[in-house]
């Protein structure tokens, strides 16, 4: 691999990137992002790219992993020409402060780029920044995410650029933005510079999947298996039931009976009831939905028989998860 420094096209002074820390944030979110952007100045022999950490207090702030990162700055106004970033992680609704909402919304008039790493989607749908837009999140934040904010448009890309927002599912998808940024700006050759410094071989584009495709992360490669799981995943708040699972891919109810059992040790009742748990445990511990409105999502008919199924999974109340996780939020 050659170390040549690579041609560039900007000759205006570096671009900055302005990343705003939530509480909790996570550092990877973060630490791809700046690498990347660091790397690029290095591999183009000039400073191309400059980056500062604001957030509010202009203090401190502290990870996800507990360390704690010093800001260069408050909330304050920026240009428009920066690119502002908002890191997010745990606990994401509780991070996202009247006064982040007041700031984002009037940073957003100024028309500057404005993107959400990680959880940090939420805090820019939130503000209204993503309205009409099309976004993505970390999956596991995709249920309660979609609850909240109908108005926008989530897809389950690593990464999403819709006009002046942008929005990442978290983990390494800040290289994969990054990378496409760079490519944007400084062209092809340079990106791949980035990425071969950084032993990055596969490079996603927006058009890649955050999770594992079914087969993938079932371990089976059996494509009636796969369009069932399909179907249930989504259909969750309206279950269908074993009998027309079984008939829309073309098969009997014992058949399908067997298939689950063969690879996947569990009935499809089994199966779908478990997806819809976990659905329903997201929602208990990321949102404020009340216990009812969960069952109803999850495809409950009542809270009893919805309390009754969550304690024989998960051995606990749906009542007792939702107030052990906001003991475990405060602590």
């Amino acid at each position: 691999m050659s170390n040549a420094p690579a041609r560039t096209r900007n000759t205006d002074g570096p671009k900055r990137f302005v990343f705003v820390l939530l509480d909790q944030f996570t550092m990877l979110c973060l630490s791809s992002a700046v690498e990347a952007l660091r790397i690029a100045n290095r591999m183009s022999g000039s400073e191309i790219y400059s980056w500062t950490l604001a957030g509010e207090g202009g203090e401190h702030a502290q990870s996800s992993a507990g360390i704690w990162f010093r800001l260069d700055s408050d909330l304050e106004e920026f240009d428009r020409d920066d690119t502002i970033l908002v890191c997010g992680g745990i606990d994401v609704a509780g991070a996202t402060t009247k006064r982040m909402l007041s700031w984002l919304r009037r940073e957003a008039r100024k028309g500057p780029v404005i993107g959400g790493l990680c959880t940090a989607g939420y805090t820019l749908a939130k503000a209204g920044l993503l309205d009409g837009k099309r976004a993505t999140i970390h999956w596991e934040n995709q249920d309660s995410f979609t609850e909240e904010f109908e108005e926008v448009t989530l897809t389950k890309s690593v990464f999403v650029v819709d006009g002046n927002r942008i929005t990442t599912a978290g983990g390494t998808a800040s290289i994969d933005l990054m990378l496409k940024l760079i490519a944007q700006d400084q062209g092809e050759d340079l990106a791949n510079l980035v990425a071969d410094q950084l032993i990055y071989s596969s490079i996603r584009t927006d058009q890649d999947t955050q999770r594992l495709s079914i087969p993938t992360r079932i371990g089976v490669r059996h494509p009636k298996l796969g369009q069932v799981i399909r179907m249930m995943e989504q259909n969750i708040e309206e279950p269908i039931s074993p009998a027309q699972l079984a008939q829309d891919v073309g098969m009997s109810t014992r058949q399908l009976e067997r298939l689950f059992r063969r690879y996947l040790n569990r009935s499809p009742k089994r199966y779908y009831m478990e997806l819809r748990l976990g659905k329903a445990r997201n929602l208990l511990m990321q949102t404020d939905m009340s216990v009812i409105n969960v069952a109803l999502a999850c495809g409950f008919a009542s809270p009893s028989h919805f309390s009754k199924c969550y304690r024989a999974h998960y051995d606990t109340t749906p009542y007792r998860e939702r107030g052990t996780h906001a003991a475990r939020e405060r602590a």
